[in-house]
């Protein structure tokens, strides 16, 4: 499935709220790297963070029912970790200085959506629009009609009016023109 038919985080959460368990595995396959890694930048512990992470989704289970698409789903299932780990801290009554090495072991938890890798992406996107915005644009057209439509070289020969054999080397000269520009 693609970003674009993929069902938003309310939509399963409603979903699993109605007993589409399914829902529930899809929202926890999509949000637990980016929880546990909060959560073990704040307990700096591992067997605390993964005692504070299964007490979040325990949270998000028995509130189910009641839970309204009022803010974003990530939103409260951050607002729960938050709330969660302030309480254990209150019932501390303290914080413990972090170990030495926690850093290092937050370091090592994967995180793929770092600023960097991000801007990464967009800086990526930008300059493959420049790219194909400099095609001909008989070669941008037959290019697109394949990538985003998925049409067959037929189809396009249709479309456009041309034959397969001219629709096939304006594919290839766009390509080659990508290619070569993104190699830049």
């Amino acid at each position: 499935m693609d970003a674009a038919t993929e069902p938003s985080d309310d939509a399963l959460m409603l979903a699993y709220a109605g007993g589409d368990v399914a829902a529930f595995e899809r929202l926890y396959a999509r949000h637990r790297g980016r929880l546990y890694r909060f959560l073990l930048r704040q307990a700096r512990d591992s067997a605390l963070a993964d005692e504070m992470f299964q007490d979040v989704w325990q949270r998000v289970i028995a509130a189910r029912q009641q839970w309204k698409p009022d803010a974003a789903f990530s939103t409260w299932l951050f607002r729960i970790a938050h709330n969660r780990m302030n309480d254990h801290w209150r019932a501390q009554k303290h914080r413990p200085a972090a170990p030495d090495d926690a850093d290092e072991r937050a370091a090592r938890v994967p995180d793929p959506h770092t600023p960097e890798r991000t801007l990464s992406e967009f800086e990526q996107r930008r300059r493959l629009q420049l790219a194909l915005d400099e095609l001909p644009d008989e070669q941008r057209e037959v290019l697109t009609l394949r990538l985003e439509q998925e049409l067959t070289l037929e189809e396009i020969g249709s479309i456009t009016g041309v034959g397969r054999e001219t629709v096939k080397s304006r594919l290839r000269y766009a390509m080659d023109k990508l290619r070569s520009r993104l190699h830049e």
